[in-house]
């Protein structure tokens, strides 16, 4: 499907260089002279590489037909992460390469948007947090105050991230799975 350039908006899909890449950003850009220029920022959807390219307004643009699908997190073995589409049943792979960090954060039964083109899936929407269990820290010693000193935590999925002192065994907290930073306690 062919679209002008000058119509890119963010969160579309775009075919480079015969490779699906997400726009992550897309300015009007008007000079004096000449024609008009849409300036984007693309992202390629399989590496997580971010360019910048410069379209002529006018220009005609590949656009891919990708869907977002919800999709429940089943479970994961040495190479890929299985997940369900619960209108269909169907189930669907992803490599853990394209996941990246994100999957150590998931749990089983988690939802979470699948990018879907041609029916196969090509990468994976992170929630923006998600809620796990804190399952080994040390104890804060009492009086120790220290305006945002840290401590290692260890997650029910197996994952470590670094926590506030006052966070104790068995609290459940938020993290942003894809920077892997705690955002808050429950």
């Amino acid at each position: 499907m062919k679209t002008y350039a000058g119509d890119l908006k963010k969160g579309e899909f775009v075919l480079y260089q015969n490779e699906i890449w997400q726009v992550q950003k897309a300015d009007f850009y008007s000079p004096g002279k000449g024609a008009a220029l849409m300036k984007a920022r693309i992202k390629n959807v399989l590496s997580g590489k971010n360019i910048d390219y410069t379209y002529k307004s006018s220009e005609s643009v590949e656009t891919a037909d990708v869907e977002s699908i919800e999709m429940q997190y089943l479970y994961k073995d040495n190479e890929n992460l299985y997940f369900m589409d619960e209108r269909t049943y169907n189930q669907f792979s992803l490599s853990l390469q394209i996941a990246g960090t994100i999957a150590s954060f998931l749990k089983e039964g988690e939802k979470c948007y699948i990018y879907v083109y041609n029916e196969k899936p090509i990468a994976m929407r992170p929630p923006m947090s998600v809620t796990l269990k804190v399952v080994e820290t040390e104890d804060s010693a009492k009086g120790d105050t220290v305006s945002g000193a840290k401590k290692n935590a260890k997650l029910e999925t197996g994952v470590v991230v670094m926590v506030p002192l006052f966070v104790k065994n068995g609290d459940l907290i938020s993290v942003n799975p894809e920077t892997g930073e705690y955002t808050g306690r429950q």
